[in-house]
């Protein structure tokens, strides 16, 4: 199975440029990339921060460069969001019987579940009483050979980028104790927040993030960090899901560095290596 993983949109108002860069253009480059080479995905899964306000403009923005999309997708909410907002406009957001945006999608891969971690009040994350529960009864109910795959916006540890540390998933503990009896089923978790291509292993289940398709956080590891946006790549995921790995390959879309052979039929490897390269595409 082929998955499509994008994240932190971050639209606003059409016309309009945040921190100089336009986020629907490059939504709309990463999606016209995705479908000239990765149309055969089965799904694309958008993790929050759809648009930087939360007008419904801007998600009218984001629904019409989404709907071109040549796969079926599903959206998240992240603290940039507004909830009410989202769901008059976006029919790809999941919705709970408590009105929250989460779901999920039985697949043959195993069962795709879709959290909400918005905190209306604050920019860390949140899973409230209410949403724990919808968790666990999700869990109780998925098959007992069935594979699960999370997906949420905060990630529910730190990564050592402390400034986003500080507004990562607030309940923690909570979340690691529901899951905790399902963990050796739970594949893998994608999250968005971070703005980083960062994966790893938390309690013995793999995860991976990457940078949004908007504005990057800078790398810094420091204690003391200042909260600094860059214009590094942005960037979207493509995911192959097999029956014995999960495979996440983070593609730059908009790179524009020069792509050559590594040999020349016909020509001795040394001398063509040393000389100048053929450029292709």
């Amino acid at each position: 199975m082929k998955l499509i993983h994008l994240t932190d949109t971050h639209l606003v108002q059409p016309g309009l440029k945040l921190y100089g860069l336009d986020p629907q253009a490059r939504l709309a480059a990463a999606v016209a990339d995705i479908n000239a080479h990765h149309a055969d995905a089965a799904l694309a899964v958008v993790t929050g921060d759809l648009t930087h306000w939360g007008e419904p403009e801007a998600y009218a923005a984001f629904r019409a460069v989404m709907d071109t999309l040549a796969m079926p997708y599903v959206v998240l909410l992240g603290n940039h969001d507004k909830r009410t907002n989202a769901l008059a406009s976006l029919p790809a957001a999941p919705q709970d019987t408590n009105g929250f945006v989460q779901g999920f999608r039985d697949t043959p891969q195993g069962r795709f579940i879709f959290l909400d971690t918005l905190d209306d009040a604050s920019h860390a994350g949140q899973l409230c009483p209410k949403r724990l529960a919808w968790i666990e009864a999700t869990l109780e109910t998925t098959g007992a050979d069935q594979s699960i795959f999370f997906f949420m916006h905060h990630p529910p540890f730190e990564v050592g980028v402390h400034d986003m540390d500080r507004i990562a998933l607030a309940e923690r503990d909570a979340f690691r104790d529901v899951i905790e009896p399902y963990r050796g089923r739970i594949r893998h978790l994608f999250f968005g927040h971070v703005h980083r291509p960062i994966n790893g292993n938390w309690n013995g289940i793999s995860f991976s993030t990457l940078r949004g398709t908007s504005h990057q956080v800078w790398f810094d590891l420091s204690e003391d960090c200042a909260h600094l946006a860059s214009h590094e790549p942005p960037a979207y995921g493509v995911v192959l899901i097999g029956k014995h790995s999960v495979v996440v390959h983070a593609h730059d879309f908009l790179d524009q560095s020069p792509r050559f052979l590594f040999s020349k039929p016909g020509t001795d490897d040394r001398t063509y290596q040393l000389g100048p390269v053929e450029v292709v595409g």
